[in-house]
Parts: structure tokens; sequence; C-alpha cells
């Protein structure tokens, strides 16, 4: 049995596709990613799997009951770690993780032996009695993670696990991650935006940008999808003609331009470095900067949808300023 599977799977907020007819399944076990900028719709895709949001149509099971019609029984059946931090500062960790189990009914022995397990699993057992207003970042992290195991799931939902950690502490709550993929049973589904930390966890990852799937694979397919190597040039100078030359030249696989930068995928990449430059030159295009690596999954995004996904994250911040600044208008 699957752990997770969506059928053509919307959801619209008066009129907005947030959501836009989604179809995949995760396997029972596997460590699952929905990689994307902020509203390409990984949240509202947990919420309703979560059964936090009503869909607008499709279907969905996970743990094999429905998201519509057994509500209570997939909420038994999963775990939340939110992007929102929602902690009891003012208890330790222990007292967290025992109000949480006793709000899922786990009797007094019982609740005793798993905060012990989930406690030492993220490593907090020597902390477990300090305030939580004490805890670092990472430290209410692994908390959340540990809470979020008490009553056992059959499905964690991490949305946005090291949204705001430093690249430390990040690295940490991954080794976390995959030490509970490793050593539990448990099926994970996280959303991130960060391109190493789904490369880095993922045994397969759906690229989500606008409410859709632009594609879903492990890692490593959706990088040899480019083939080769990727070049960077920073230029100056109109591209256009010289645009045209390369899309014409059969050893360069993919070509897209973002702003004044062209990044292209090709084969044996530092030989034809001289040659770009050489073509550059003859169509009086200047080559300030070269860049030579292999695909990442930023690349992959790129070539799906022309654009950046750090690009796309300044964008949608600028979307939700001018939405913010159109309320406040109105509530004058």
């Amino acid at each position: 049995m699957k752990a997770i599977q969506v059928n053509n799977l919307t959801k619209n907020f008066n009129g907005v596709v947030a959501v836009d007819n989604i179809t995949f399944d995760v396997d029972t076990g596997e460590l699952f990613g929905l990689l994307g900028p902020n509203g390409a719709g990984k949240t509202t895709t947990i919420n309703m799997l979560s059964t936090l949001l009503k869909k607008t149509s499709g279907s969905a099971t996970v743990a094999g009951f429905d998201i519509s019609k057994d509500k209570d029984d997939v909420r038994r059946s999963i775990g939340v770690v939110f992007q929102e931090p929602a902690l009891d500062s003012k208890l330790t960790g222990r007292e967290n993780l025992e109000f949480h189990s006793m709000m899922y009914g786990i009797g007094k022995e019982d609740r005793k032996a798993r905060i012990k397990d989930v406690i030492n699993l993220v490593d907090l057992a020597e902390k477990e009695r300090v305030l939580v207003e004490k805890y670092s970042g990472g430290m209410k992290r692994r908390l959340e993670i540990a809470r979020g195991l008490i009553h056992r799931p059959k499905v964690l939902f991490l949305d946005e696990p090291t949204l705001g950690l430093d690249a430390q502490t990040r690295r940490h709550i991954w080794d976390y991650i995959k030490k509970l993929n490793r050593e539990t049973d448990v099926t994970i589904i996280l959303t991130t935006h960060y391109m190493e930390e789904a490369d880095f966890l993922c045994t397969r990852i759906a690229i989500m940008d606008q409410g859709k799937f632009v594609a879903l694979d492990s890692p490593t397919k959706l990088k040899d999808i480019l083939g080769g190597d990727v070049v960077t040039l920073e230029i100056e100078g109109r591209a256009d003609e010289l645009i045209d030359l390369m899309e014409s030249l059969e050893w360069i696989k993919t070509l897209t331009q973002h702003n004044n930068h062209l990044s292209l995928t090709l084969e044996k990449g530092e030989r034809r470095i001289p040659e770009l430059i050489k073509l550059a030159n003859k169509n009086n295009v200047q080559v300030t900067c070269v860049q030579l690596r292999k695909p990442s999954l930023e690349d992959v995004f790129l070539h799906y949808t022309g654009r950046m996904i750090r690009q796309e994250e300044a964008n949608q911040t600028e979307r939700n300023k001018a939405m913010m600044r159109g309320r406040m208008g109105r509530r004058r």
C-alpha cells in the first residue's frame, strides 16, 4: 500500500488556483520532497493532506484513509511540524512532550517510554528539563520533530523544517531527519525552497511552480535531464545574434538567458569555454565572468520555468508587499 496517493488534487482561493491538478504517490518509508519558491503551493498541499484545508477537487489518501471522508483517521496517522513554532516556551522540553502525548490519550507508562525514545532520537536527553525559552532555534526544531513522532505516526509532514536556521544548524537538522528516516519506518514528506536540502535528503522530489508540478523524479535523474556541465557566462552587450548562433550548435544542449547571464549545458565544458568566448567576441559581446559546474536542482528549475528559485522568491516577496499595501489602502 502506498503511504500517500494523490489524484488531480486542486485548491482554489477566491478564484486563485493555489494547487493545480497535481497527481503523485509516496511509498511507505520514503522521504519525499516538494521543492519550490514561496507561493508555489507546497504548504497548501501539505495542509490539504493533513486535513487542515478542504480540497476544491480531486482526491487523496494518507495511510490508506481518505482526506475528506476519514479526517479523524488521517489525523491519528500523521505528525506535522509546521513552519511556525508551536511549542510552549514556558514549559520544559519534556513537559511539552508530556502535554502532547496526553492529548493523544497515551497512557502514563507508555508515555514515559515514548518520550525517552524520541528525546534520545533527537539528542535532547540532556536538555529535556530545560525551559524551551532557553533552547536554540535548532533545539526547538528537534523538539518539534520529537513531538511530531510521540504518537508514532505512519506519515510525518515537515513544512520548511530548517526555515530561518543558520547553515550549520540546518545541516544538523538534515542529519537528524536522515537518521529518523533510516531508523524508523515513518514516511516523510517535506517542503523546502532550499535546493541543497532537497538534494541531500529526498529520494524523490516534485518541483512545484505556480501550483503545478513541473518535474518529478530522484535528484540524480532530475539533474541528468540537463546532461553534461553547466557553463554560465556573464555578458555585456546585446546578445540576440550570439544566442541565435549558440542555439544552432549541436554541442549546446540547452541555453537559458536570465538578465545578463547565459546558462548553457554541454559536454566537456572546460574545453568549450575558449570557443564560447571567441564566439561572443565575434558578435561584439563581452564576457565578464565565466563559471563551470555540474548541474544543480536550481538549473533544473531554471530549465523548466525560465526563472531561478531565488529570483522567484524575491518576486514573491514583492507580490506579498504589494498585496499588503493594497489591503492597507482598502482599510483606509
